[in-house]
Parts: structure tokens; sequence; C-alpha cells
């Protein structure tokens, strides 16, 4: 059975930083595109970073130079180092295996997400 499980998400004031983790359990994980995203409205996914089997992260414009995402294949985790951050960066994270080239995301398993809220 494979299983995504995020944790690290909680309530942080704008201009702040949070780092969530995801877990990989029953997947072979050096071989597993991992993908940060969030629902959104109206697109329906927002696409927040990406990391590849090589180690090579991808991400919109809007995470970039405030988010780092980074992998440890010992562990089977997949890191998002998210600074500075803003109102608008609030709602649940998910990971998921897969990737997102936009304005596509294909996606083989998903976890259930942890909620960042981005509040003063």
């Amino acid at each position: 059975q494979v299983r995504l499980v995020e944790s690290g998400g909680g309530l942080v004031q704008p201009g702040g930083s949070l780092t969530l983790s995801c877990v990989v359990d029953g997947f072979r994980f050096s071989g597993a595109a991992i993908t940060w995203w969030r629902p959104a409205r109206p697109k329906g996914i927002e696409w927040v970073s990406s990391i590849y089997t090589n180690g090579t992260a991808y991400m919109p414009d809007s995470a970039k130079g405030r988010f780092t995402i980074s992998r440890d294949n010992a562990k089977n985790i997949v890191y998002l180092q998210m600074n500075s951050l803003k109102p608008e960066d609030t709602g649940v994270y998910r990971c998921a295996i897969g990737v997102c080239i936009e304005p596509t995301c294909e996606f083989v398993y998903q976890g259930q997400g942890t909620q960042v809220t981005v509040s003063s």
C-alpha cells in the first residue's frame, strides 16, 4: 500500500517560514518525482513545486526565491522550505507522486495534506 504523509503545517505570520515534510511509504522513492500542490480556485490545482528523481527542482514564478524543495532518498522524505510567506499562500498543502507541466498535473498517488495558514 502506497502512503504519502505530510506534516509541518501550521499558523504563521506574513513574512514567516515553515518547512513541510512528505514521507513516502510503499513506493520506490528514488524512482519517483514528487510534487507539492494545493487546491485553489479557479484552477483547481495550484502547483507549488516538483522535484525529479535526479534532484532537479521546478516551481512556478510565484514560488521562486521563496520556496526550496529537496529530497532525502535515504529517508524517503521530500521537504518544502517556505520563506517569506504571504496570506495568499494559505491552503492545504499536499504532496503527490507525479509531476506538473503547466497547465497539467498528473499524479499517481497523493497524501491528505497539511494545513498552512498565513495570517497576522
